[in-house]
């Protein structure tokens, strides 16, 4: 009968990296939805189609192509769902206002204006102080869970090693957020 190694407490590492990647993914994830005056196929992931007596996401409805920078441009596949696709896009708070042309629907992504770029701005820093908060959480918790292993009979070296790989996690993912933030930040001031 060998127990021998089922007394040594378990800490997961691979845990805390994951959820950390999941803040940072995220947080890219809502920057991919904000508008930067340039064409992306995800500013128009987030919006439901009203489409055979439910809601459809429009990925589900639609392709989304991007042949210029300033032009989105949405194949319906059918038809008969291009006016909902419509009514959907310039209900949904982007500020655009697509050209309908049978089952295709042209999209003309506007020049923002100075207060636009600032109040986008303002939102990137939102959304990043948010996955900042997200990550310190994760590393709040895995610190927890590490105090439990060492009360547990974690090996004082063996908690003390972890701890600073925990530390070390945290400080290279809000350094990420810190740099997509910046880049972000770039791409909405540039004119």
């Amino acid at each position: 009968m060998a127990q021998g190694k089922a007394a040594q407490p378990k800490f997961d590492i691979d845990d805390v990296k994951r959820r950390m990647d999941s803040a940072v993914s995220v947080f890219k994830e809502e920057l991919a939805g904000l508008r930067t005056g340039r064409a992306s196929a995800s500013l128009l992931e987030p919006i439901t189609v009203e489409a055979y007596g439910g809601r459809s996401p429009l990925k589900e409805v639609a392709t989304v192509t991007v042949p210029e920078p300033r032009l989105l441009v949405v194949s319906v596949w059918d038809r008969a769902l291009a006016s909902f696709v419509d009514r959907a896009i310039r209900e949904s708070n982007l500020g655009l206002n697509p050209i309908v042309e049978g089952a295709t629907l042209r999209v003309p992504i506007p020049e923002l204006n100075a207060d636009r770029r600032k109040e986008l701005v303002k939102v990137a820093h939102k959304y990043a102080e948010a996955a900042r908060v997200a990550t310190r959480h994760v590393r709040r918790d895995g610190m927890d869970m590490l105090k439990k292993a060492a009360k547990d009979g974690m090996p004082e070296d063996e908690e003390a090693r972890l701890s600073d790989r925990v530390q070390k996690l945290t400080d290279e993912h809000i350094t990420e957020i810190d740099k997509v933030l910046a880049h972000k930040e770039q791409e909405i001031t540039k004119v």
